[in-house]
């Protein structure tokens, strides 16, 4: 518990460098880009570091076959898998930004649920 509580100490010390690592964290993560694919690259899905779906590249041949249902799940996989790459990556920029400190520990100790 007392652990928590210097973390928390540390938290508000620290406290405007966090949040400048934070804004730089948020910039760095709008220019990144994650791709994920399905059936066979197929289907590409792009999303940048905060998740937000930016492109999506369709096989010419893949549209030819005329299976909807099949592009419909092509698409959702490979969106699914970038968001993945992109929730991993934002995860990492965080524990950074914070200076190392886990704040899943913090929002505990403050009455969160994280």
């Amino acid at each position: 518990m007392l652990g928590q509580f210097g973390q928390l100490a540390s938290l508000m010390k620290n406290a405007g460098k966090i949040t400048q690592n934070m804004k730089e964290m948020n910039e760095r993560l709008a220019a990144t880009r994650y791709v994920g694919e399905a059936g066979a690259q197929q289907v590409t899905a792009t999303v940048d570091g905060r998740g937000d779906l930016v492109g999506v590249k369709i096989d010419p041949e893949l549209i030819k076959s005329q299976d909807v249902e099949m592009l419909e799940d092509l698409i959702v996989a490979a969106t699914q898998a970038a968001v993945a790459k992109s929730r991993e990556a934002m995860q990492q920029e965080m524990t950074r930004a914070a200076g190392g400190l886990d704040l899943g520990d913090v929002g505990k100790m403050l009455g969160g649920q994280s």
